[in-house]
């Protein structure tokens, strides 16, 4: 710290003048009290257990919502005995019970399983969550709540993982999967809708978990 003083004489009283220069490197002194430079915030990796793998990148500004002005058209399963609807244009594929339809980094698939009991919380955790550490890559658990939509009652697992590499640009997103295990009348079905972290897909993923039904 430098300090310079200076006396003026002005109307025959003395004015003292004080003026006071501050270095701010590598703290700051203002007013008597040093403001320690604050430390970088560390942040913990974004995985727990699931397959070998980093977490992917998260995106800053995701480019992956889905347009809330988007049509939604219904698709019919006749295998799996199951419908719904989905965002008009998306591309279809799957095969046998399972169907996927996909827009850029967002997707929703359905499945008909083969089970003899109702999905519950317990059975999430003792049976779901292991099966997707084994399975997804960098996988981390984010909740598990019972679940009710107008097709039945299961479970709402949310999890994230590491996307499919871009097979252009070779880049590996960070997901978010909303998986929807469904039960009614003896019969379950699973349906997940994914899309990068961040991005805002909450009335989108609505529509279709909602439009779900057993056929």
């Amino acid at each position: 710290m430098v300090r310079r003083t200076a006396a003026v004489h002005r109307d025959g009283r003395l004015r003292r003048i004080r003026d006071l220069e501050l270095r701010t490197a590598p703290g700051r002194i203002l007013g008597g009290l040093v403001h320690a430079r604050e430390p970088r915030a560390h942040h913990l990796p974004d995985t727990e257990g699931g397959q070998a793998g980093q977490a992917g990148a998260r995106e800053q500004n995701p480019p992956g919502d889905i347009p809330d002005n988007l049509a939604f058209v219904k698709y019919t399963h006749r295998p799996g005995h199951y419908s719904f609807t989905h965002p008009q244009g998306w591309a279809q594929t799957g095969s046998g019970a399972r169907v996927r339809f996909t827009d850029k980094l967002n997707g929703v698939t359905a499945d008909s399983l083969t089970t003899n009991c109702a999905p519950t919380v317990v059975s999430a955790r003792t049976s779901d969550v292991p099966r997707l550490r084994q399975t997804v890559p960098a996988f981390q658990l984010r909740t598990i709540e019972a679940a009710s939509v107008p097709a039945g009652r299961g479970v709402h697992i949310v999890f994230r993982r590491n996307s499919d590499r871009d097979p252009v640009t070779g880049k590996v997103y960070r997901d978010e999967v909303e998986e929807y295990d469904v039960w009614s009348g003896g019969r379950p079905v699973r349906m997940d809708h994914y899309g990068p972290v961040g991005a805002d897909n909450v009335d989108a993923y609505r529509t279709m978990s909602q439009s779900l039904a057993f056929r």
